[in-house]
């Protein structure tokens, strides 16, 4: 039977949703030297998690595992999980239980005390995929706690990034790999599924970047630039930093990212 107008859409969509994060390639040592800033501000989220000795912690998005380690301290059980075998490898020499998984298709059956993510979800466009599997991975009770790039995040950069595109006739759509939603939106998808929202807070964040904005490009942008040649991509960089520089660097020549955090803290019910 023919699929529908609206079945080719939603396919069209998930092709380019595929395409987008499968471009973006992590490498631990690039995410230490340009992005250590993540698990540095990711204090205050373990600490709304407030892990206790003895509970089983997932880990939704671990990365290199430097803030996963901090839940060890208090006593956990801990197993990190990320879509990527680099960040994995660089977890496991931490001495973590890390394992290569997608967060979009979780493969745990009520065995968390807590699931724990920063700066992640926002890489995962399938939100309710990954509220599904989260809600399936915890106990009666169990909390789901985090942080990730919400409504507004990174916009100046975003602006530049799709500007770029279109100014060498790229349609920059396909290419975005973030899912920045509001606070709204994100409250609605977890009570959907049946959790209890406790706190959600959308908050700016601007970020001290480690050196000019081309380090976060090469890092974070990877998928944009995947619309290019490859010997076009420096030029595109560097036309996209010029574009920020007025909103984004100060007079001092320091480079700060206008980040903006979606804050969250939900419960299973226990019944």
């Amino acid at each position: 039977m023919p699929r529908t107008t609206a079945a080719r859409r939603a396919a069209r969509e998930g092709d380019r949703q595929l395409n987008a994060t499968s471009s973006q390639k992590w490498d631990a040592q690039q995410y230490s030297e340009q992005a250590r800033f993540v698990s540095d501000l990711g204090m205050p989220v373990v600490e709304l998690l407030a892990p206790r000795k003895g509970e089983r912690v997932l880990d939704l998005g671990c990365g290199d595992g430097v803030l996963t380690a901090k839940l060890l301290a208090p006593g956990c059980d801990v197993v990190g999980v990320d879509g990527s075998a680099s960040m994995v490898s660089a977890a496991r020499a931490l001495g973590l239980d890390a394992r290569v998984m997608d967060g979009q298709a979780l493969q745990f059956d009520g065995e968390f005390d807590a699931v724990f993510s920063n700066a992640a979800l926002h890489w995962m466009k399938q939100p309710q995929s990954v509220i599904d599997g989260v809600f399936r991975a915890l106990k009666p009770g169990g909390r789901f706690v985090g942080e990730f790039g919400g409504h507004g995040n990174v916009a100046t950069l975003v602006a530049a990034l799709e500007a770029g595109l279109r100014a060498r006739g790229v349609d920059p759509r396909p290419f975005n790999p973030w899912y920045f939603p509001t606070d709204e939106e994100y409250r609605a998808l977890l009570a959907a599924r049946g959790f209890v929202v406790d706190k959600s807070t959308l908050f700016a964040r601007p970020t001290l970047l480690p050196g000019d904005v081309v380090g976060w490009l090469e890092t974070f942008a990877q998928p944009f630039a995947a619309a290019l040649t490859e010997p076009e991509r420096p030029a595109f960089f560097q036309s996209v930093m010029q574009a920020c520089r007025p909103k984004l660097c100060d007079v001092d020549g320091r480079w700060i990212a206008d980040y903006v955090r979606l804050r969250f803290s939900a419960t299973k019910p226990a019944g």
